[in-house]
């Protein structure tokens, strides 16, 4: 799977260079300073046109983007890099009915491994997918997490293959939970389309990037409240009547696994739009190393688009408080940079929640990645 780490600071590549491009204007339309007249009745040469006005704007915005305080925070000193990466993903979801009973299910992790080469803030790489080899599951996954001082974004599309298995599967009307199964089962399908956008306050001082794209090192212990907003969308396709008879054969010796009539539905496609904030820390607890932690809470909306049953639509019309639910993000990251060589880890962890008055459903998915890499061709001092 070709890894999409080069986005990592689009946004951070434009915006410098623009901002170099403007303090450093070029062509005929400047005239030098000693031919600028000083008669009012050529103002009209010193005087910017509107294009000037918005080109210092965003000048402006541009520097503000990219200023830091250099006491906590230490710019990177070459121009490339190189490093080595193994990405882990994990995923569950549970599915559970009113009257309580609930099945989880969880995919094969994968584990995918490779090179990447970066110039300043672009990455390149490709890694390999050493755990589905020789088996096609038609899974996808396409994760993107970009960082820069002033904000963030998180990008993901992910669609599971058939390779899920039953982990547990707590009976109606029973308080005990059939723990450690390893059912094999096909008929699930879960997909998710999404983007997570979020405004780092203090970033002056706190550094995302230096935690988890290695292109800044954090000098000093600083924390930064966080705030966003974020639109993702979920289809769930569940064969019930597939899902019962593979519980029934399986557990006849423990229950008789008959499936709440919540839980026989067919397919569900929901919209999730929400606010966020939280708060993250970034911990400098020896020379070079960093702890970097974070979690954000979000009020989600959730807008029904698809049918619980194959001769029902259901379509949310008007809002309802009910359709709120609170969704979750945590980030970690532990890494070793003396600017010339790096090594770490970070994780990112998704949360999100959904319920109806016939099933709720909770899906956690995420990452964890694990690095060595070193910078090289150091950047000339003007």
């Amino acid at each position: 799977m070709i890894a999409a780490r080069w986005l990592l600071t689009i946004w951070a590549v434009l915006m410098p260079l623009i901002a170099m491009a403007h303090d450093d204007p070029k062509g005929d339309d400047v005239p030098p300073a000693d031919t600028i007249s000083s008669n009012p009745l050529s103002s009209h040469h010193s005087k910017k046109d509107v294009f000037h006005r918005i080109g210092d704007f965003f000048t402006k915005y541009f520097r503000d983007f990219n200023e830091t305080d250099t006491n906590y925070i230490e710019a990177q000193h070459y121009n490339y890099a190189l490093m080595l990466q193994n990405t882990n993903t994990y995923e569950m979801y549970s599915i559970g009915s009113k009257d309580g009973q609930t099945i989880s299910f969880a995919p094969k992790p994968t584990y995918r491994v490779g090179p990447f080469f970066g110039w300043r803030w672009i990455f390149l790489g490709y890694t390999f997918d050493v755990s589905h080899i020789s088996n096609d599951h038609n899974k996808k996954e396409f994760d993107v997490s970009l960082y820069s001082n002033l904000m963030g974004i998180d990008l993901y599309y992910r669609k599971t293959g058939t390779d899920y298995k039953i982990r547990s599967f707590r009976p109606n009307g029973s308080s005990r939970e059939i723990t450690n199964l390893n059912i094999p089962f096909s008929g699930l399908n879960v997909g998710i389309v999404g983007a997570d956008l979020y405004y780092i306050f203090n970033h002056k001082r706190f550094s995302y990037p230096a935690a988890f794209s290695q292109s800044t090192v954090q000098r000093r212990s600083c924390g930064t409240t966080l705030a966003g907003f974020g639109y993702t969308r979920h289809s769930i396709n569940l064969d019930g009547n597939l899902l019962e008879r593979t519980l029934d054969e399986s557990l006849n010796q423990y229950t008789t696994a008959r499936l709440d009539s919540g839980l026989l539905f067919d397919n569900v496609k929901y919209s999730n739009m929400s606010v966020s904030g939280g708060y993250a820390y970034n911990w400098v607890f020896a020379k070079n190393w960093l702890l970097s932690t974070s979690l954000s809470l979000a009020l989600g909306y959730k807008h029904v688009t698809g049918a619980l049953r194959k001769d029902e639509v259901t379509i949310l019309r008007d809002f309802s408080f009910e359709n709120v639910k609170l969704d979750g993000t945590l980030r970690v990251g532990a890494v070793w940079n003396n600017t010339k060589w790096f090594a770490g880890m970070s994780a990112i962890l998704h949360s999100y929640n959904y319920k109806t008055t016939q099933f709720y459903t909770n899906n956690i998915f995420g990452s964890l990645n694990f690095y060595v890499g070193f910078n090289f061709a150091r950047k000339r001092r003007h």
